[in-house]
């Protein structure tokens, strides 16, 4: 079974192709109910049509490259753009401008008419904006506003109702073959017998289906709600914006044309607009057109599209287009519509069910002509074959439900949906833990991880950064509160003028003043932190601001690891400031200022002793930066890159960032779970080291290694020591994925990946699991990401884990319970049809079953909350079969045992209980059907636990299984004892009922049994 599921039925956790996404779909073959199995399963069709789109956009985008040259050659020329007429309501609005007219200038590129209108500030006068206050917060406005111009939200398919899935689980085509026989049931016996006693048997199978459709249907819509709450989380993303002179955080989805949007590296544009002002920004525009050449945006190429990311650069856009004027919000719209991935638990669940079921239809055939033959068989012998009376009709409509419900029981269509349960109960409440998962794989996936790769800042650390140390003008201090106005005095003026100005100018950070009048500080917690020192030490961001102009912005990326400015000063001439990983910066000096406050050459004994400075601050696990300047003489431009060396030193801080609280518990745990931990940074290795031994990660036989030696390594050289290394300092994100790769395909590891940069993304996408940090994350990390760290936590990876193990059980154990009770039901009908002629076990009852072991056994097991034994064992790795040694083991025992008690039961019953007269074999049948239904309650008590003989540990944790088990037991004793007439049984004895529950219970000591064989 395991090689033709991995021959047909496999697909990968992320990035399938589309060829093995169609293969499953068509080995499948038979299916009772498409619209169900498929619900939970990507719409290739609309896929296509989202590929066919961007396809469509990178033409445009040759047309409007054509048409642009075109506009401007018209421009020089004089030639006026055609007459535009401003539409009465907008004029009532009080803008000049209508939004297909601005969406035409953005999306078409039209330079031409942008000059016309005045260019940027032209256009915002004419949506009654400010490129520096923005629009005004008044509510009415905004109002009016969003009437004009629409929201920003994509147009997305309607959920569905309840009475949707209700009509979905009618499609069932084994339910609606059995409504035809309980219709004609219903005809033949009611004409036969007469109202209402003719109808029963009609009227029994009707209310079981009505009962299997609606138990179907709440079940199926209460998931779908659970993903509807997800998906609302998923889309949550806030922006910077400037709002009435104030700078605030927003949803994309309040967006509104007119409004002035910061955006950073790493940040998806939220709608369309144009350029205000910024430097160095790069555009990916794959998103929106599949073409991965990057675009420079600036003054004389102003447009920006929405869903293309920020490569690099910052800058400030005016929002002209939202909603579905944008491409984006088109090509959103048809790409929600095509889904997730199914999972590879999913896929492979349906290949189980595809097995089965063509066994079941098998089965199904070979007892209907069994039975049927026996009929034949008898007429014959009376030499009745030419003459069939109504009985002998409802036999056969008998036999035939009889065949359909043994493929109602036999096809396990709920399988592939149990997996969606387990994930849609996991998913909402790894919410509730703070880990926000994005794709449905992931889920499972992380079960099976054996390799963590984790950032230090913000995963391992608190990310609340202070100075606590510097070593300015070459004298080492430490900084409290206490001594913040002492340090100023023992520095000359000119160097504290100097730190200022490299604090406050050289930073991606800004100090604004937010809605209530207070000081706040936006940017990195690097930058907060230098920002606040730069203000204890009595500075002041405006005046620095004013004192200068910008003439060249280079922001940090973790590839240079460092950022840069170049500033023309007040009294003329250029000055550049550049900051970041300590050693990098050190090796770009050539000077540095004494502690006199005059420019030195940097001798060997003084680099030597910034170098011994920087090794202290990072053996006591400080973050260090170093800070440095440069008089450029000979003048600069703009489209040149900044200098790297040539610098003066002016000083080197250190960084306090505290480990967070239970991360060392945290990875004791992934320890003893089989987990490898290992941290991956761009610090000095010294302070991932110090931090490392901290948390626990690196040990004796460790290896901390720095990323350019990393890269040097051949491949032999990697084989030996990637088992090895725990640490990873000043690592560029290639060395991240290079590190990522070689796990996942050298030594066959689940990986499991950190990432908050935009330059993690490619290991983010190349991991098993990417894993985004939610508040240090941008929008390109968290997009390339499976499951977002909403509180940036290791602990909470960790509880990822753990959820991810818990589904991978919990759908093991569910499988295991549903294939004992597919084996029993078979071949009990199966053997009993051929022995003797009739089914024991009736349509009605069947699908009693079926309910039992299908809807209402998913949600039994396949909701169990995860357990601390679950870190304990072993991770299945790559590896590892899903129906286990000890399933089958588990499922073979159990099946055995059952059918020897039924069978048993069959031969020897009537003598057992004395059992004759006409009522002896009803009587029988009941107690057969009442055995049968309490042997599947006990032994799903006894597959909460596939290996541990303990099964009711943590029992009453689970409400649900408690529900749902006293639920069936209740129902159960009303079906034999109220439901006779319908349900084809009899109300039995007390003995009969002791006999029924010990047969059932005699199950969970032989299970208890079965789990001391060795497999």
């Amino acid at each position: 079974m395991e090689s033709y599921l991995n021959e047909n039925f496999d697909v990968k956790s992320k990035h399938s192709p589309e060829e093995s996404l169609e293969k499953w779909r068509k080995v499948c073959g038979f299916v009772k109910n498409p619209k169900r199995r498929f619900r939970f399963t990507a719409n290739l069709a609309k896929r296509y049509e989202a590929a066919v789109m961007r396809r469509t956009n990178q033409e445009e985008k040759l047309r409007i490259a054509v048409l642009v040259s075109k506009a401007a050659f018209q421009f020089i020329s004089g030639v006026q753009p055609s007459d535009y007429v401003v539409p009465e309501e907008v004029k009532a609005a009080g803008f000049r401008l209508c939004a297909d007219e601005l969406g035409s200038i953005v999306e078409g590129h039209d330079v031409k008419k942008l000059k016309f209108y005045g260019g940027v500030d032209g256009i915002a006068k004419k949506l009654s904006t400010s490129t520096t206050n923005g629009l005004t917060s008044d509510a009415g406005l905004l109002n009016k506003r969003q009437e004009v111009y629409g929201i920003n939200k994509f147009a997305e398919a309607e959920a569905k109702g309840y009475w949707v899935f209700v009509w979905e689980a009618l499609q069932d085509m084994t339910l609606m073959i059995l409504g035809v026989c309980a219709f004609m049931s219903l005809i033949v016996g009611i004409a036969m017998e007469g109202w209402p006693k003719g109808a029963h048997d009609g009227l029994g199978i009707v209310a079981s289906i009505l009962l299997v459709v609606f138990v179907t249907a709440t079940s199926d819509y209460r998931q779908s709600l659970q993903f509807k709450d997800l998906d609302k989380e998923k889309k949550k993303i806030t922006i910077q914006v400037t709002r009435s002179a104030c700078r605030q955080k927003m949803s994309i989805y309040d967006l509104l044309p007119g409004d002035i949007v910061h955006l950073n590296i790493g940040d998806q544009v939220p709608a369309d607009g144009i350029f205000v002002s910024g430097f160095s920004v790069l555009i990916d525009e794959s998103s929106l057109t599949g073409e991965s050449e990057p675009v420079m945006v600036n003054a004389e190429n102003p447009f920006m599209l929405s869903g293309t990311k920020l490569q690099d650069g910052s800058c400030k856009m005016m929002v002209t287009t939202v909603g579905m004027r944008t491409q984006w919000g088109k090509l959103m719209a048809t790409l929600s519509e095509g889904g997730d991935d199914e999972t590879p638990l999913q896929v492979k669940l349906n290949g189980v069910a595809t097995i089965i079921g063509k066994v079941g239809l098998f089965f199904a055939v070979v007892t209907f002509a069994v039975l049927m033959q026996g009929l034949f068989m008898s007429k014959l012998q009376e030499g009745t074959i030419w003459s069939w009376s109504g009985d002998e009709a409802l036999k056969m409509l008998e036999f035939f439900a009889v065949a359909v419900t043994i493929v109602v029981v036999a096809v396990p269509e709920g399988l592939p949906l149990a997996v969606t349960l387990s994930l849609a109960f996991a998913m909402k409440k790894m919410m509730n833990d703070k880990a926000l998962v994005r794709h449905l794989a992931a889920c499972e996936t992380m079960g099976s991880a054996t390799s963590i790769c984790s950032d230090k800042t913000g995963t391992l650390t608190t990310n609340h950064m202070t100075v606590v140390k510097s070593c300015i003008c070459m004298g080492v201090k430490e900084i409290g509160n206490d001594n913040k106005a002492s340090f100023c005095s023992d520095i000359p003026e000119s160097a504290v003028k100097l730190l200022l100005q490299s604090i406050f100018i050289n930073t991606g950070g800004e100090i604004v003043i937010n809605k209530d009048g207070k000081r706040e500080i936006l940017g990195t917690p690097t930058e907060a932190a230098l920002l606040e020192f730069g203000l204890s030490l009595g500075g002041d961001s405006q005046v620095e601001r004013q004192a200068s102009k910008l003439v060249k912005v280079e922001p940090f990326n973790s590839t240079k690891k460092r950022m840069g400015v170049v500033l023309q000063l007040p009294e003329g001439g250029l000055r550049a400031h550049t900051k970041g990983a300590s050693e990098i910066v050190l090796a770009g000096c050539d000077k540095v200022i004494n502690s006199n406050g005059e420019v030195v050459p940097l001798d060997e004994k003084s680099f030597n002793h910034l170098n011994d400075t920087i090794n202290q601050f990072a053996n006591e696990a400080l973050r260090t930066l170093c800070l440095a300047y440069m008089e450029l003489e000979n003048g600069f431009s703009p489209v040149n890159a900044m200098p790297v060396s040539g610098y003066t030193c002016i000083g080197i801080v250190g960084i306090k960032d505290p480990v967070r609280p239970g991360v060392k518990e945290s990875v004791a745990i992934c320890r003893s779970a089989g987990i490898t931990v290992r941290m991956v940074t761009g610090d000095n290795i010294n302070t991932a080291k110090a931090i490392a031994r901290e948390c626990g990660i690196l040990t004796d036989d460790g290896i901390a290694i720095e990323g350019p030696d990393f890269r040097e390594k051949s491949q032999e050289e990697m084989l030996t020591l990637i088992p090895k290394i725990q640490v990873m300092a000043r690592s560029s994100p290639m060395d991240k994925h290079t590190l990522v790769k070689q796990l996942r395909t050298t030594f066959d590891e689940v990986v499991a990946v950190t990432g908050d940069g935009t330059n993690d993304a490619p290991a983010l996408h190349e991991a098993d699991i990417g894993l985004a940090m939610g508040i240090a994350g941008t929008e390109v990390a968290k997009e390339s990401a499976d499951v977002i760290i909403l509180d940036d936590n290791f602990s909470t990876i960790v509880t990822v884990a753990k959820w991810g193990r818990s589904v991978y059980i919990n759908i093991q154990k569910f499988v295991q319970f549903q294939l004992t009770v597919n084996i029993v039901a078979l071949i009990v009908n199966f053997s009993s049809a051929c022995l003797t002629g009739s089914a024991p076990l009736t349509a009605v009852q069947l699908l009693w079953v079926n309910m039992i072991m299908d809807t209402l056994g998913a949600l039994a097991l396949a909701t169990e909350p995860p357990t601390n034994e679950l870190m304990k064992r072993s991770p299945v790795g790559r590896k590892g079969n899903f129906i286990s040694n000890v399933m089958w083991r588990n499922i073979l025992g159990q099946s055995f045992y059952q059918f020897m008690v039924i069978w048993y039961l069959q031969a020897k019953g009537k003598a057992m209980f004395n059992l004759d007269g006409p009522d002896s074999d009803l009587i029988l049948n009941t107690l057969i059907f009442n055995s049968f239904v309490f042997c599947q309650v006990f032994n799903e008590i006894s597959s909460r636990n596939m290996e541990e003989i303990d099964v009711f540990k943590g029992i009453l944790d689970n409400y649900v299984f408690v529900v749902v088990l006293s639920c069936t037991a209740v129902f159960q004793i009303i079906i034999i004892e109220f439901l006779g007439t319908f349900a084809s049984t009899t109300p039995l004895t007390c003995s009969q009922w002791f006999l029924s529950v010990f047969v059932g219970f005699l199950g969970m000591p032989i299970a208890a049994a079965l789990k001391m064989i060795p497999v």
